[in-house]
């Protein structure tokens, strides 16, 4: 029998969710008794119990993730080893990231986000200001956040912010998310409009969209809170 908690409240329909632990939430009317519940869920038990399966299989992932010398480490979609150095010091190479032995697992995994940040900021920050020179845009200021769920985003003044994660994807990834961020200065929208833009830059948008849900995947097993 699968084990889900119960949310009534103040809404019309009953909707299950899946959380991130793999544990099952109803969240449904106040109104509705506990057998129709349980008919809901049983309802939906094959793909429940495959996705609730998958969670529990990603958090124990996430839990279990840590960095250590030896470990090859994504940036633009290739990957580069971590290697142990002598002098006291981290940092990434072009050929290599490298840190001096005996940091600790924690230190070292903020170490190696800080080393990321940095390089998003000029990575990012250099390929924003060449695009925008394309597209003829002008984004009011660039930045790099630890954002967990969305490559980009450009506010209503057309500031745009980027996730230091967005460096691990390959460039062509890199390039459409870039250009998918400028575009909204032209058109604040997902319309018809605002993807032709998108197009005229990127023509194979959607093969990019499909290589970063791939790394979203990757992403999500690995902890780099």
């Amino acid at each position: 029998m699968l084990s889900y908690t119960v949310k009534r409240a103040n809404r019309k329909t009953a909707a299950i969710y899946v959380l991130k632990d793999g544990s099952i939430e109803v969240r449904c009317p106040k109104n509705i008794n506990e057998r129709e519940i349980e008919k809901f869920v049983n309802a939906n038990r094959q793909l429940l119990e495959t996705k609730t399966a998958g969670m529990r299989e990603q958090a124990l992932k996430k839990n279990a993730f840590a960095v250590s010398p030896g470990d090859s480490l994504l940036f633009l979609g290739e990957r580069y080893p971590l290697e142990t150095v002598d002098f006291p010091k981290m940092g990434f190479d072009g050929s290599r990231f490298y840190a001096p032995g005996g940091i600790p697992a924690n230190d070292l995994k903020s170490g190696l986000i800080k080393i990321y940040k940095s390089l998003a900021e000029q990575w990012l920050t250099s390929k924003t200001q060449e695009y925008a020179k394309i597209m003829r845009l002008n984004p009011v200021d660039v930045k790099v956040n630890s954002a967990k769920t969305r490559w980009g985003s450009c506010s209503g003044k057309n500031s745009i912010n980027y996730s230091w994660r967005l460096i691990m994807a390959g460039e062509r990834c890199v390039d459409y998310v870039v250009i998918h961020e400028l575009a909204h200065i032209a058109e604040h929208n997902h319309g018809s409009r605002f993807w032709s833009i998108v197009k005229q830059y990127m023509p194979d948008c959607k093969e990019q969209k499909k290589k970063l849900k791939e790394l979203q995947n990757i992403l999500a097993c690995e902890n780099w809170d």
